[in-house]
């Protein structure tokens, strides 16, 4: 059986039906399971999986990428569906998180973390395995844990706070994960937000997996967030890895998805609610 990916929530919605919402979350039917990476915002997950003809009830693992709520959000809505369901992903995805914005002399400070306290999750049969590393969630099949921070390029979002200790500090979002698949075709990477920055995240998978190619890069890549100079030389890197085929969602924003359209042509598509993907 081939790797099928399903891209449950997205921000646009496709002519494969569905709802679209701020958000992300993909259905991997697998040789070893079917799986769950992030919930999206909490509106369209269960309709979504339905529409599509996924069976929430058949999800063995939940996987988060990181704990803001536009991934997190539907994680109530599944958990009732299922027992004693493994969810994973980092210790900091209950990390107090905001984001602000300045308007003029007006500052506004919305929260954006996850709506919902560890307890009450468990309390629903969510079994938390929350580790820092890179590890194997099944066979040919990773999770990358923290993503160490090396190109001189990639600058994290400037709005975005985390508490601690009382105040708000600049969030390195530490928690954000990727998903590697193993697949016949090769890596096939799979990206929640890509806070870590794109780069930095490819040179680490490779270095933990010990390739020297990805095959695919699937999911949000933050880039819409990112200056005119570190889209440039993210496209340059993005060539040198020999990335065959970029499917981007979520966070990329219009603009970047254009000019990576524009880079790599026919190799190059929009994962939208309904996407399927085989590997």
């Amino acid at each position: 059986m081939k790797t099928r990916i399903t891209i449950v929530c997205e921000n646009t919605a496709s002519i494969q039906g569905g709802l679209g919402e701020h958000g992300f979350s993909a259905y991997l039917e697998t040789e070893r399971g079917k799986f769950l990476f992030d919930t999206g915002r909490g509106i369209s997950l269960i309709p979504n999986l339905l529409t599509f003809g996924k069976d929430p009830l058949a999800i063995q693992k939940i996987i988060l990428s990181h704990g803001h709520h536009d991934h997190t959000g539907g994680l109530p809505a599944i958990l009732e569906l299922l027992t004693g369901v493994e969810v994973w992903g980092h210790p900091d995805i209950f990390s107090l998180r905001y984001k602000i914005t300045r308007k003029g002399n007006k500052e506004f400070n919305r929260f954006v973390g996850m709506k919902f306290h560890r307890a009450y999750l468990e309390s629903l049969g969510a079994r938390f395995l929350l580790e820092k590393g890179f590890r194997t969630i099944t066979q040919d099949m990773y999770l990358t844990g923290e993503i160490p921070r090396l190109t001189s390029f990639e600058k994290g979002d400037p709005g975005l706070f985390a508490e601690s200790e009382g105040r708000l500090i600049p969030d390195p979002i530490a928690d954000d994960n990727s998903m590697v698949i193993d697949s016949p075709k090769g890596l096939v990477l799979l990206l929640g937000c890509a806070h870590a920055g794109l780069i930095n995240i490819l040179e680490y998978v490779l270095k933990q997996t010990r390739r020297d190619e990805v095959y695919a890069v699937i999911g949000g890549t933050h880039l819409d967030f990112s200056s005119l100079p570190q889209l440039d030389e993210t496209i340059a890197a993005l060539k040198k890895f020999n990335v065959k085929r970029i499917g981007v969602s979520h966070c990329t924003g219009l603009k970047p998805a254009g000019r990576l359209q524009a880079a790599f042509g026919e190799d190059f598509f929009y994962c939208n609610v309904g996407h399927v993907l085989e590997f």
